[in-house]
């Protein structure tokens, strides 16, 4: 009985051994799958605010090429003093559309420096001068008309004979720029 009893003994005591053992391994592997879980969990949180900011970011940059548009259409509403040459350009332009002759006599910035005055002179159809008024006061700039004066000629030219009567109109005109930036 003792080999017995021996033999037992070293089975218990080989089993508390190995007992220990794979309780050692298991809880070594614990750790190391807790530790991988932990840093997973802490690499995943820098991903998301990493995706966050980026995506921040490309809110932010819409955000700034949005108001970059909007900011060169306001822009086009105001004339600056250092450079009302575009506004005056415009103006131009606008009397070449309707087929008229528009010519500045002065340019002068108020005393007060909340506008620009502005006098001109237009010649040319009824027609082409209305169109040319309404295109003044469509335009993207803020006027307000102080003066106007418009005066008809009438001009007779000789064609093939015949004695034609054509109508010319003049206007004077004092305009008040009111977006106006000093």
């Amino acid at each position: 009985m003792n080999t017995q009893s021996n033999f037992s003994k070293m089975s218990l005591f080989l089993s508390a051994i190995f007992f220990c053992i794979f309780l050692s391994i298991f809880l070594f592997l614990y750790k190391a799958v807790d530790n991988n879980n932990r840093e997973s969990q802490l690499k995943e949180e820098k991903w998301q605010n990493e995706a966050f900011r980026r995506n921040e970011i490309k809110i932010l940059d819409h955000s700034v090429k949005t108001v970059k548009e909007e900011r060169a259409q306001l822009e086009t509403h105001f004339a600056q003093s250092s450079d009302i040459v575009p506004f005056l350009d415009t103006i131009e332009e606008l009397g070449d559309k309707v087929g008229i002759k528009a010519e500045f006599t002065s340019v002068d910035i108020l005393k007060d420096s909340t506008g620009l005055m502005v006098s001109m002179k237009a010649s040319g159809t009824f027609q082409a001068l209305y169109k040319f008024i309404t295109l003044l006061e469509n335009s993207p700039y803020e006027l307000e008309f102080v003066r106007m004066d418009m005066q008809r000629e009438t001009e007779t030219s000789n064609a093939n004979g015949k004695n034609i009567s054509v109508s010319k109109w003049r206007v004077t005109f004092k305009i008040k720029l009111l977006s106006f930036i000093k």
